[in-house]
């Protein structure tokens, strides 16, 4: 009997399902995403989490879907209406980690806490029991509130935190953990967790039983065939990625599935790991990218240096960030690494080896490698680790042989900490502290690369359709720092300079801000969700976000010890959007000049998107404008009623057109897929070539207009025009004919969807 035909989505569209959204709204849901073209829903995490988890990420327990969220009849009811239309099922998993903030929620950590390592559940966390006395220390613990802590006749309780008191014990010092101060976390800290959150604490998927334990519901889900694909969360995390991609294909039968990865500039995805691809980070900072003017890097560079006062370094800046990061937050995950190396290595001087081990976290260019693949990013840690730390020449040489070693216990930790410090040292402070043009300060995407060329994206997109033809393609998720058409009108910025340096040393001037390069960031943001008549919360949102960005930036205030007048100060700057009139007036004047551009960007975007090699997903909502900032504020309620009556044309909106590309581009994919098999660039001649970027993805010819500041001061297309294959071509956003003659085809839209009229 040969196993089925592993199913491949055609597009996928995200839903964040949430005790507010839960699986029965989303079900009621399906019928207008399949109007919309749609092919698959993607579910954010399904099984049982933290109580009133907005994410799902916090997974408390492996054996059911969470009944906050529709449980197991939502999902049925879900599968069911998604087979009746024809659509697959793509949910969200977590395998990294469990949620541990309330511990009698997670059957299985409160066991490890009631009998520590006799619990048949001790083996599925990541406990180093010995660095903490046969104790898991937990960090809960406010400064100077110790004796908040009361230990009843069947429980410990720290305020309303309840904990178990082992069998046949009375006092704190029989128990198998122990409560600390949070600042402890840092230092102490023994069981692995996920980054530098202390309420999620890493399990190892690495041990069969574990796996098998935590998999039974997911098992299930393809069991009954309600559920065709995967998406994993942070296989960075895991102790060997490539093991687990290998033990979910046999658990699934070889299904769909993809992995949230970051890849760094150049960094490929191992070819041999049983998955689709990634989740698209790298497509995004390509699309991008072929959006953004070269010629803005040199003023947007030299306005930044003047902001900051000095040249900003961007590669400097990330490794003295990562290494702060080693040396703070996940400093407890270098000195574990470290005792690793001491059980291996006689007689080592292990604040040596700390400092070693956090050098060559800093020095790591990727987020991690998988020996024996990868082993030329180690060594380039080592050089350049030599180079910055001579004075450690001799504990290099005495690591260097044990972190090569594949099977060792200390390579192994290594490199499930590398991705961390990377995480927490670039995404989560260096991208809030370099303003040049946050538009590309994305996840999956490196700031200094500032654009690139239609030539190297027509390669970058021909190596992807012949590498990764279904790896996911994304402009906006749940993890985005900035929504798809904040990015946009950022984009405009690059095109813009002169006018935008001049608007915001007047904004800086009328709303001042201690740190005027941050000011630059705070600003941009603002213009991007910013409109004369936005929505009632912008404020409050754009509050959230000027807090979440200064306290990640962690040079002027922190989560930790916030400085109140720095903070007043941009507060108030945030309050003038809306309370001044000369900031709201010079805030009108440079939207008025951005608009347009940003929204051809956004189109053009959205199009390329939607059609270049890969599955494309549509994150929540982003069929109409999506001005969401980083997180919570991407995760808010979508309006589903208003979408599915725009797209039947019994409601206005002004981003209609984009609904419109949107669904046609995603219906001529789903309803036609043999005309998106290969990939062929489509060169224009005239003297706005420049201004196109264009392919043919064997049928369907996607246009699109790069760079539409330029293109109008230059008076438009001229004569430029596409050179077609042979054939009568005509383009299904509008039904017209088209010869190839720019200044026709691109009059309507300043995109364009060509297919042949005869086929």
């Amino acid at each position: 009997m040969t196993a089925p035909e592993r199913r491949t989505p055609h597009s996928t569209y995200r839903l964040q399902v949430s005790p507010d959204f839960t699986l029965h709204d989303a079900t009621r849901v399906l019928p207008y995403l399949h109007d919309l073209g749609v092919d698959w829903v993607y579910l954010s995490p399904l099984l049982a989490s933290e109580p009133g988890s907005t994410h799902g990420y916090d997974v408390v327990a492996f054996d059911h879907v969470d009944p906050e969220r529709g449980g197991e009849e939502g999902l049925a009811a879900l599968s069911a209406e998604a087979r009746r239309l024809g659509m697959g099922v793509l949910v969200d998993i977590v395998p990294n980690h469990v949620g541990v903030a309330t511990p009698e929620e997670d059957p299985w950590w409160w066991d490890v806490l009631k009998l520590g390592r006799a619990s048949e559940h001790a083996n599925a966390f990541d406990v180093d029991w010995a660095a903490g006395d046969g104790r898991i220390l937990i960090p809960v613990v406010g400064d100077d509130d110790e004796g908040a802590i009361r230990v009843t006749r069947t429980e410990v309780r720290y305020h309303d935190q309840r904990f178990p008191l082992a069998p046949g014990t009375s006092t704190l010092e029989e128990q198998h953990y122990e409560l600390v101060s949070w600042r402890a976390a840092d230092e102490d800290l023994n069981y692995r967790r996920f980054f530098a959150v202390n309420t999620l604490a890493a399990v190892r998927v690495e041990d069969p039983e574990v796996f098998a334990q935590t998999h039974v519901e997911v098992k299930r889900w393809f069991d009954e065939g309600l559920v065709d694909g995967l998406r994993v969360d942070h296989p960075d995390g895991l102790r060997d990625p490539k093991r687990y991609l290998d033990d979910l294909a046999a658990l699934t039968g070889g299904a769909y599935v993809l992995v949230e990865k970051i890849l760094e500039p150049g960094e490929e995805l191992p070819a041999d790991w049983a998955t689709a691809g990634t989740t698209g980070y790298d497509a995004l900072a390509l699309v991008d990218r072929v959006l953004t003017d070269p010629a803005g890097e040199a003023p947007l560079t030299a306005l930044e240096d003047r902001l900051r006062g000095a040249p900003v370094d961007w590669e400097r800046m990330v490794h003295d960030m990562k290494r702060a990061v080693a040396d703070g937050i996940l400093h407890s995950e270098v000195l574990r690494i470290t005792r690793e190396v001491a059980r291996v290595v006689d007689d080592v001087d292990e604040d040596a080896v700390a400092d070693a081990v956090g050098e060559l976290l800093a020095c790591f260019p990727v987020y991690r490698s998988y020996l024996p693949e990868g082993r030329d990013h180690l060594d380039a840690a080592f050089a350049r680790a030599r180079e910055e730390r001579p004075d450690l020449a001799e504990t290099f040489d005495v690591l260097e042989p044990v972190l090569h070693d594949e099977w060792g216990q200390p390579a192994r930790r290594f490199q499930q900490t590398s991705g961390m410090v990377m995480a927490k040292g670039v995404e989560d402070c260096s991208f809030y502290r370099w303003s040049r043009l946050t538009s590309l300060n994305e996840v999956g995407a490196d700031p200094s690369v500032f654009a690139v060329s239609v030539d190297d994206f027509h390669g970058a997109m021909a190596d992807r359709q012949r590498d990764w033809p279904d790896a996911m393609v994304t402009l906006s998720t749940h993890d985005t720092k900035r929504g798809e058409d904040v990015r946009a009108r950022i984009t405009v910025l690059a095109e813009e300079p002169g006018h935008w340096e001049r608007a915001l040393d007047e904004l800086l001037r009328l709303a001042p801000v201690p740190d005027p390069g941050f000011g630059s960031l705070l600003w941009q943001a603002v213009l991007s969700a910013w409109t004369p008549d936005h929505l009632p919360d912008l404020r409050e949102r754009l509050h959230g976000y000027a807090e979440k960005a200064m306290r990640e930036a962690g040079d002027r205030t922190t989560w930790t010890e916030p400085d109140e007048a720095y903070e007043a100060a941009v507060h108030a700057a945030v309050d003038a959007v809306f309370d001044s009139d000369e900031v709201r007036a010079v805030l009108a004047d440079l939207a008025a000049r951005i608009d347009a551009p940003a929204q051809a960007n956004s189109l053009a975007a959205k199009l390329l998107a939607i059609t270049m090699p890969g599955v494309p997903d549509v994150y929540q909502g982003s069929e109409l404008w999506e001005t969401s900032l980083v997180d919570p504020d991407n995760r808010r309620p979508v309006d589903f009623d208003h979408r599915a009556a725009v797209l039947a044309g019994t409601a206005e909106d002004d981003a209609a057109t984009k609904l419109h590309v949107t669904c046609t581009a995603l219906t001529l994919r789903r309803e036609r897929p043999g005309l998106f098999t290969g990939y062929a660039p489509v060169a224009a001649t005239g003297e706005r070539a420049g201004h196109v970027v264009a392919f043919d993805r064997g049928g369907a010819i996607t246009v699109a207009t790069r760079l539409p500041v330029g293109l109008a001061a230059a008076g438009g297309w001229g004569e430029t025009t596409l050179g077609l294959p042979e054939g009568r071509w005509h383009d299904v956003l509008t039904g017209l004919d088209t010869d190839g003659r720019l200044a026709d085809l691109l009059a309507v839209h300043p995109v364009a969807l060509l297919v042949r009229k005869d086929s």
